[in-house]
């Protein structure tokens, strides 16, 4: 193993028993607020896709974001306001993937801006409801995590071990087809489990878990395409061998609010 495969996996423990810990150990309101300050690190860091230098710009924008955080919130507090919210996400992350496509040169501190708002928002409300939904919350937030992950780490491997391809070279010339399919077919045990644990139809809900997985792609490729504009490899050096919050929640962004949507259309979130 080397130096910064086992730098990676030693943060990845350390990390998972933070995230059981809090999960478990929280009251949900507590865990909703320590899952807000983690968005908000993560707005920090995204403000360095918009201005690095200038550092009231930066807090200026870290506020808004936590604006946009407490407005949401209230929009969410009805069924109608909630899925208004995540169905603005869904049409975010389509475009998202269009701008990747088709014009990821097309990129300027407003649209950078702007992506932050539509990403990390979003995100958070859906994690949060995850969280605050009855007896499970718990376990519906765990979910989600894992599904992200296994996705990603099937991405990597089979990515390093069969890529060819490449996804979006634009963007991520390491990324490759090859591994975008290994993450999604990786995520499928994941699902069908997730399927019997929670007690969903198995058919409706590995569709919605792969329609998550290849959301949170976009997701990862699109923190990929403002970190090439600003020039950083990373968002930012606060895990050894993983980078910065964003570098760890970027895949979650697109994940959460599609995963959350599909379970309140099939009626399993109230």
């Amino acid at each position: 193993m080397s130096d910064s495969l086992r730098s990676r996996v030693i943060t990845a423990a350390i990390l998972m028993a933070l995230l059981l810990a809090v999960l478990f150990g929280l009251p949900p309101g507590a865990t909703v607020i320590v899952l807000a300050l983690t968005v908000l690190v993560g707005a920090w860091e995204w403000s360095g896709f918009v201005e690095r230098r200038r550092l009231w710009v930066r807090g200026a924008y870290v506020l808004l974001i936590a604006a946009a955080l407490a407005l949401a919130w209230r929009l969410s507090g009805t069924r109608a306001g909630l899925e208004l919210l995540l169905g603005g996400a869904l049409l975010w992350w389509l475009v998202a993937l269009a701008w990747i496509t088709l014009a990821p040169q097309r990129v300027g501190r407003g649209s950078a801006a702007a992506a932050g708002i539509c990403a990390l928002v979003p995100a958070w409300v859906a994690l949060a409801r995850l969280r605050l939904d009855g007896a499970r919350g718990a376990e519906w937030v765990l979910f989600c995590l894992l599904l992200v992950w296994v996705a990603d780490i099937g991405a990597y491997f089979t990515g390093r071990r069969f890529g060819r391809v490449r996804l979006a070279p634009r963007v991520s010339p390491a990324k490759t087809w090859e591994g975008a399919l290994g993450g999604v077919v990786s995520c499928i045990p994941v699902a069908v489990a997730g399927s019997f644990w929670f007690s969903v139809p198995l058919g409706r809900f590995v569709a919605l878990c792969l329609a998550a997985v290849g959301f949170s792609i976009v997701g990862d490729l699109t923190e990929s395409l403002l970190k090439r504009f600003a020039g950083v490899k990373d968002s930012g050096r606060l895990f050894p061998g993983h980078g910065g919050v964003m570098d760890r929640i970027d895949s979650l962004t697109g994940a959460a609010p599609v995963l959350l949507l599909g379970l309140t259309v099939m009626g399993v979130m109230s």
